[in-house]
């Protein structure tokens, strides 16, 4: 009886090692874990995706601003246009503050450049805008 005693007793003694649910379990955090963060890069991919696409307008909206006041002859003017990049742009050049420099030999002047493009199905906007003082002709 005793020996069938301690047989018993051997049985159920605990052995080690996880069992099968223990392993289940830690399968199901890892999953969760690593499905998370898959979702978190996806999401930076995106947000790179979008950040190119306005850092190369961005660059492509100095460009032209610098080019429309480097012109010698600047008036009060819009015109439109295509990049060679494939951006559409729109630059509009008003007089600012007609009133107050009537009187001055100078006339101030507000340069908007405007550029267009696609991202995805939605058409996106920048603008910059500045200000410059150029002689009136007499």
């Amino acid at each position: 009886m005793a020996a069938n005693l301690k047989d018993a007793q051997s049985l159920f003694k605990k052995k080690s090692g996880f069992t099968l649910l223990e392993v289940l379990v830690a399968l199901v955090l890892l999953g969760m874990a690593v499905t998370a963060m898959l979702q978190l890069f996806s999401a930076n991919l995106n947000a790179i995706s979008k950040s190119e696409g306005y850092v190369a307008c961005s660059l492509e909206a100095q460009s032209k601003m610098r080019e429309v006041l480097e012109e010698k002859e600047l008036s009060e003017s819009s015109w439109s246009g295509i990049t060679a990049n494939g951006y559409r742009y729109q630059v509009t050049v008003a007089e600012l503050l007609k009133e107050r420099t009537d009187s001055l030999p100078l006339k101030l002047l507000e340069v908007e450049v405007r550029l267009y493009w696609n991202l995805g199905v939605r058409e996106k906007t920048l603008s910059l805008n500045t200000m410059k003082m150029v002689e009136k002709k007499i």
